[in-house]
C-alpha cells in the first residue's frame, strides 16, 4: 500500500460536478488528523469544509485557493506513514520522459520544415523537399536574369525587345510620379474647386473612376468626435459561479416556467408589534432573539392549514399537482456569495419557541456561509423579508418547485384610520407571488387575507385558529 495517498474532491451530493476552493486550512508539511477539516470549498449550493480522509502529513497541495476543481480530481496528497522515515527517491524508470523545449527559432520535430524521424524533412503531403535554390523574380522594369540568354550566349529576340522598351532605372532618391486618377473633366473641375485631391480617392464609378458623389463625400466636414469610451480599468468583472450562478439559473427557469401572479395587502400590524413585546418579556423567550418575522412565519403556517393547496408543486412530467402535508418553510437569506433559501423542515409541527430557535439558527448559519446543501433542498413554501432593507414590498420570484412565496415589507409608522379616527399605526405591506397553474385568484386572495387577519390581531388568531 503506497504511503502517499491523493485525496480527491468528493461528490458533495445534489448532482454537483465541481467546486471552487475558497481557502486551505492546512499547508504543506502540516501534520493532520483523521476527519480534521483541511479545505473550504464552495459549490453551487453552499460553502462547506471537507475533512481529511486519512491522518498523516500534507506533502502536496494540487490547487491554490480560487481554483475551480472537478469532482474526482486530486486536491491534496498525504503521507499516511510519516514515521516510516524519508520518502524514497523516485527511480529513473518511474520518471516520464520529458522533452526539452528547442532553442529559440528552432523548429520542433515533425512540424513543417523541421526534422522528421529518420533524418527526413517534414513537408506537406504531396510536396517533396525543396532541392533547388530559390530565385528572386526580377522587379518590373529591370533587366531579366542572365538565365534568359540563349544557349549560344546571344540574347533571344523577345528578351532584346523587352530590354529595348524598358526605361532606364531611376535613381532611388527620385520619387515615382503619382498615378493619374480616372475622372471626367467636370469631376476634375469640381475637385479643384473644393480642394479635393483626386489621387487620394477610391472611385466608385465604372472601372474605378471618381464620381461627383465621391468628391462631395470627400469634401464633407468630418463628423464631430464622440466621447471616448471609459477605460476598462474602471470596470469590474465578477465571475458568475457558485451560489450566484445556480441562483440565476433557478430564477430564470422559474420565471419562464411558472406563470407568476402577485397580489398585495397593506396591514395594520400594531397589535403584532405589541404581541412581540409581550413574547420578549416572557420567561420562556428571554434567551431567544425575537423579530416580527417570527409571527409572519406563524401566520403563514396557520394559513396553510386553512388552504393546503397553496403548499404544493406542479409535476408536469406526471401530469399531477403534488399537495404536501408538511411545510418546509424557506427563508430567503442574502449572503456574500449570493441569495440562498434554506428551509426549516416540517415547520408546521414546531412550537412558537422551537420556530424562533430554528429561525435564529437558519439566519446565523446562512450569514456564516456554511449552510449545507441539504438545508436548501426540499422547500415547499417561502418568505422573503425585504423589510429589513427598508423596502415596502416586492414581487418575488418563486423558488423552483414551490407554488407561493410571501414578501414581508418594512413596518413603518403610518397615518391610518383606526376606530373611525386617523391615528399613527404600525403598518406593513405584504406581497404574495404564486403559480397561477395551481393557485387561482380566489385561493391566492383568501390565503393572503388570512395572513393579514392573523397579523392584525395575532393573539386572537392564536386562540381561535389553533
Amino acid at each position: 500500500m503506497p504511503r502517499i495517498k491523493e485525496f480527491t474532491l468528493p461528490d458533495l451530493g445534489e448532482g454537483l460536478t465541481e467546486g471552487e476552493i475558497l481557502s486551505w486550512l492546512v499547508k504543506v508539511g502540516d501534520t493532520i488528523e483523521l476527519n480534521q477539516p483541511i479545505v473550504e470549498v464552495e459549490t453551487a449550493k453552499a460553502a462547506v469544509e471537507i475533512p481529511a480522509k486519512w491522518a498523516g502529513v500534507v506533502t502536496k497541495i494540487f490547487h491554490e485557493a480560487g481554483t475551480t476543481v472537478e469532482v474526482g480530481a486530486p486536491i491534496v496528497a498525504i503521507d499516511t506513514q510519516p514515521g516510516a522515515g524519508d520518502l524514497p527517491e523516485p527511480s529513473a524508470e518511474s520518471l516520464a520522459a520529458v522533452e526539452i523545449a528547442p532553442a529559440e527559432g528552432a523548429v520542433e520535430p515533425g512540424l513543417i520544415g523541421g526534422p522528421a524521424p529518420g533524418g527526413r524533412t517534414a513537408v506537406l503531403v504531396g510536396y517533396g523537399p525543396r532541392n533547388t535554390t530559390a530565385k528572386r523574380r526580377p522587379r518590373s522594369g529591370t533587366a531579366p536574369a542572365p538565365s534568359t540568354t540563349a544557349s549560344n550566349g546571344s540574347t533571344p529576340p523577345a528578351a532584346a525587345a523587352t530590354l529595348a522598351e524598358a526605361p532606364a532605372e531611376q535613381p532611388s532618391n527620385v520619387p515615382a510620379p503619382a498615378a493619374r486618377a480616372l475622372a471626367k473633366p467636370p469631376v476634375r473641375k469640381l475637385a479643384r474647386d473644393l480642394g479635393v485631391d483626386l489621387t487620394s480617392l477610391a472611385g466608385t464609378g465604372p472601372m474605378g473612376s471618381v464620381t461627383r458623389d465621391d468628391v462631395h463625400q470627400a469634401a464633407a466636414p468630418a463628423p464631430a468626435a464622440t466621447a471616448a469610451p471609459f477605460d476598462a480599468s474602471r470596470e469590474q468583472r465578477i465571475p458568475i459561479k457558485g451560489v450566484r450562478k445556480l441562483t440565476a439559473e433557478n430564477m430564470v427557469a422559474s420565471a419562464f416556467t411558472a406563470p407568476h401572479v402577485t397580489e398585495f395587502l397593506t396591514v395594520d400590524v400594531t397589535r403584532t408589534m405589541k404581541a412581540l413585546e409581550k413574547i420578549k418579556a416572557s420567561r420562556d423567550f428571554r434567551d431567544v432573539r425575537i423579530s416580527p418575522l417570527l409571527l409572519v412565519a406563524k401566520a403563514v403556517l396557520l394559513a396553510v392549514k386553512r388552504h393546503p393547496m397553496v403548499n404544493s408543486s406542479w409535476a408536469g412530467e406526471t401530469g399531477e399537482i403534488v399537495v404536501k402535508e408538511y411545510v418546509n418553510l424557506g427563508i430567503a437569506a442574502a449572503t456574500e456569495r449570493g441569495l440562498i433559501v434554506p428551509n426549516i423542515k416540517d415547520a408546521g409541527r414546531l412550537t412558537l419557541r422551537e420556530l424562533a430557535e430554528a429561525l435564529n439558527t437558519l439566519v446565523q448559519v446562512a450569514k456564516s456561509g456554511k449552510t449545507p446543501p441539504a438545508d436548501m433542498a426540499g422547500g415547499t413554501l417561502s418568505i422573503t423579508n425585504v423589510g429589513v432593507f427598508g423596502v415596502d414590498t416586492g414581487t418575488p420570484i418563486l423558488p423552483p418547485g414551490e407554488s407561493a412565496i410571501l414578501a414581508f415589507g418594512a413596518v413603518k409608522p403610518t397615518p391610518w384610520v383606526h376606530k373611525d379616527k386617523i391615528k399613527i399605526r404600525q403598518v406593513t405591506t405584504l406581497g404574495l407571488s404564486f403559480d397561477h397553474r395551481i393557485i387561482d385568484g380566489e385561493l391566492g386572495s383568501k390565503f393572503l387575507r388570512d395572513i393579514g387577519e392573523f397579523l392584525t390581531d395575532p393573539e386572537a388568531a392564536l386562540l381561535s385558529w389553533t
